[in-house]
């Protein structure tokens, strides 16, 4: 039997360094951590405690080649404070989004994709989504 601990990193590959930081850097908000020297390109995020890595593979077999934003494919989500802010920002920044504040999951979700095709929800639990318009 396997024993987890928790979920370290999740990594993606991505086609231009260069674009992909400045998505996940400016448009997604994440801080850049420290990465070993590889002798590839890649960048790494600190998302609590959990990371995410960035590994730049042109040739991919898992970047999507349709950019669309879907809910159904392979994703990777990260809990965000305010679905109303997250939601304010990323259109203020033409970022595409597919919006499910009442997602049967019990969580508030915002579908986006990077550069690449890579697709992110970011949510709230639904009961604390209901708080933040009450709080305003």
């Amino acid at each position: 039997m396997i024993h987890y601990k928790e979920l370290h990193h999740v990594s993606l590959t991505v086609s231009d360094l260069v674009r992909a930081k400045d998505f996940y850097s400016k448009i997604l908000c994440l801080s850049e951590i420290p990465r070993p020297d590889f002798d590839f390109l890649g960048a790494w995020y600190g998302i609590g405690q959990q990371q995410l890595h960035l590994i730049v593979l042109p040739e991919s077999q898992t970047i999507r080649q349709e950019k669309y934003v879907s809910s159904r494919e392979g994703h990777f989500a990260l809990r965000v404070e305010n679905y109303q802010d997250t939601l304010n920002w990323l259109k203020k920044n033409g970022v595409e989004v597919l919006e499910k504040p009442n997602s049967k999951s019990g969580f508030a979700q915002i579908f986006c994709a990077d550069p690449d095709g890579n697709l992110i929800e970011l949510n709230v639990d639904q009961k604390d989504m209901a708080l933040s318009f009450t709080t305003k």
